[in-house]
């Protein structure tokens, strides 16, 4: 079934059966469940759903062929990367009419900080911690 598959089998220790499974859900259902914040946040914008996706999904691409082909700090880019502490400080002023997307955008800018090339990192911090 694997070979019809084209699929890879590997032996996984029970032990992290757990940590796996965390992985895949967050490489999937969880991924969708991001994807569906974007569209929230584009609606902020002025783009609906389908017009979010459309003109998300290029990008979206890009970044995963960047990821694939040069790894996450040679894909990076944006504010953070920049060092550009205005332009997060109006992002997350914004958010705050979606606490929830807000979160999202915290909780992955926080992220970039520990592992991601950032400039101003710890203005930005100090920007997150507020």
């Amino acid at each position: 079934m694997v070979r019809d598959l084209q699929a890879n089998s590997f032996v996984l220790p029970v032990r992290r059966k757990a940590a796996y499974h965390a992985w895949a859900t967050m490489t999937s259902p969880l991924l969708l469940a991001y994807l569906v914040t974007l569209e929230k946040a584009a609606r902020a914008a002025g783009l609906a759903g389908d017009k979010a996706r459309q003109m998300s999904l290029p990008i979206l691409r890009q970044t995963l062929e960047n990821y694939a082909r040069l790894g996450p700090g040679n894909s990076f880019s944006g504010p953070f990367v920049r060092g550009d502490v205005e332009t997060v400080a109006k992002h997350l002023a914004l958010l705050k009419r979606d606490p929830k997307v807000r979160a999202v955008y915290a909780t992955l800018a926080w992220m970039a900080l520990d592992v991601l090339p950032v400039r101003s990192r710890d203005k930005l911090r100090r920007l997150l911690e507020d």
